[in-house]
């Protein structure tokens, strides 16, 4: 039985101001190419670099989040290749001297986090030619390295999934992998012993998916070439997205074909000395992290996991939660706290979430403020509109930004409680509706349903749910 061993290596794009060795704009959404650059990275020459601390303060931040060892000295060195997207013949990288050491995530050990620069961008055309955009050229890149000790396509994928939504509660990164701010290259082996097997590593893993599917088809493919008597080559492999398969590209290189040495136009970084980092101000700064508000948000307001996971995968959808519920609960204190709070949370997952997703945009471009909101559910829960009615306010709440009560004054919305009106309607439905009102008198309950259902068509949604449904047994027990 073979037993397959999967280390991780994830390259981040931070989300700085300027890039990583130069004042020029760090902007992910330039659509002109080379609009963004420079002497410095462009590596016109005598040009020299310099350190951008917020970059660097990034990195340091989440090695503080995930428990990892800040050295006292971190240094940069030049690692020595030649591509067409490398204008210097060389990329300032971190080797011996990481920033970071160690740390866990997801019951993962981390080896380092270390900090380079992007490359340019190189733009293939149909015939053959292939253009540099330097617009990426110099962004500060992250990449984080895991000890060999993941097993399995599905584990690599929760560890960065869970990395993905730290590294955007920590607002360092956006880590779109579809916009190539977060890439995931994935080395896997296979042995029968405790010895490691030989290491393939598989690049363009641009979505969990691939992810996932590139790491079970190396793993069945080693397994199956050592079956037959095949020896494993160490070498780069590509994910095929369109054959789901991985092919070879090239010899895999080792370090010493870097030739790396110490960055000689950067001083080495002594974070012995308080004034170049503040330690304290970045501890301060971490704020409460997914694994933590998960776990808090199911004992707190008494959420299901798969509740708490929908609110932990968007930061402000989280917030926006929280904040609505300390509305409402204030407004609405008692022994139904949870069951009110389920409520909140139906509406907020369906219909809120809903209509930002309709509109392609984030929970604060809403125009429904968690306190008008609350004030919605509140309405619904002391019965002064019915659930129908709800769902239509929510609406026009999004579309004006006005709080429910307005609404429903000037469109005069509010609640039909007059039995006479209700009972008129009663009647027309069910004559309308001969064949459910006797399904309804044979036992069939959700005859009753739909009945309801048509009545609150005719008084647009506006009867009072309690009264209605009394009236109508009334009526149909005759």
């Amino acid at each position: 039985m073979y037993q397959p061993v999967i280390g991780l290596e994830i390259h981040v794009e931070l989300k700085t101001k300027t890039k990583m060795f130069c004042g020029c704009l760090n902007d992910p959404d330039e659509k002109h190419p080379n609009i963004n650059v420079c002497p410095i990275c462009l590596a016109h020459p005598g040009t020299l670099p310099t350190i951008n601390k917020k970059a660097v303060e990034a990195v340091l931040k989440l090695g503080l989040a995930l428990n990892s060892q800040i050295p006292e000295v971190s240094k940069f060195d030049r690692k020595n290749y030649f591509y067409p997207d490398l204008p210097k013949g060389y990329q300032i990288s971190q080797y011996d001297q990481p920033l970071v050491l160690e740390g866990e995530l997801n019951n993962i050990r981390l080896r380092r986090i270390h900090l380079e620069e992007d490359t340019a961008s190189l733009i293939h055309g149909e015939k053959g030619e292939s253009l540099v955009d330097f617009n990426r050229a110099g962004i500060p890149l992250m990449e984080l390295v895991t000890e060999p000790v993941i097993k399995s396509g599905e584990q690599a994928v929760e560890f960065a999934k869970e990395l993905q939504l730290i590294l955007r509660y920590l607002e360092i990164s956006d880590a779109d992998m579809e916009r190539g701010q977060m890439r995931i290259e994935a080395n896997i082996s296979v042995s029968k012993n405790s010895e490691l097997g030989t290491k393939v590593e598989v690049k363009n893993l641009n979505s969990f998916r691939s992810v996932k599917e590139a790491i079970d088809y190396e793993i069945k493919r080693q397994e199956q070439a050592l079956e037959k008597g095949g020896k494993i080559k160490h070498e780069t492999r590509g994910w095929d997205e369109n054959g789901r398969k991985t092919e070879h590209q090239r010899a895999k290189e080792e370090a010493h074909d870097y030739r790396y040495f110490p960055e000689p136009d950067l001083p080495p970084m002594d974070f012995s000395k308080s004034d170049f980092v503040d330690f304290k101000e970045l501890e301060i700064s971490i704020p409460e992290l997914p694994a933590q508000k998960r776990e808090r948000f199911i004992k707190e307001f008494s959420l299901k996991s798969e509740q708490a996971e929908i609110l932990i995968e968007d930061k402000n959808l989280a917030q926006y939660f929280e904040d609505s519920v300390s509305e409402l609960l204030t407004e609405i204190p008692g022994n139904d706290k949870n069951k009110n709070i389920q409520l909140l949370f139906n509406y907020l997952a369906s219909d809120i979430k809903g209509m930002a997703n309709e509109a392609g945009i984030t929970m604060k471009d809403l125009k429904i403020t968690p306190e008008n909101f609350a004030d919605l559910v509140t309405l619904i829960i002391k019965g002064e509109i019915s659930s129908r009615l709800a769902k239509d306010i929510l609406k026009e709440m999004n579309s004006t930004g006005l709080d429910p009560r307005q609404i429903i004054k000037e469109k005069g919305l509010s609640q039909i409680s007059d039995e006479e009106v209700i009972q008129k309607a009663i009647k027309e439905a069910v004559e309308e509706n001969p064949v459910a009102a006797g399904d309804y008198k044979k036992g069939k309950q959700n005859a009753l349903q739909f009945l309801i259902g048509q009545t609150m068509k005719k008084l647009k949604g506006q009867a009072n749910p309690g009264i209605l449904r009394k009236l109508f047994e009334d009526y149909l027990s005759r």
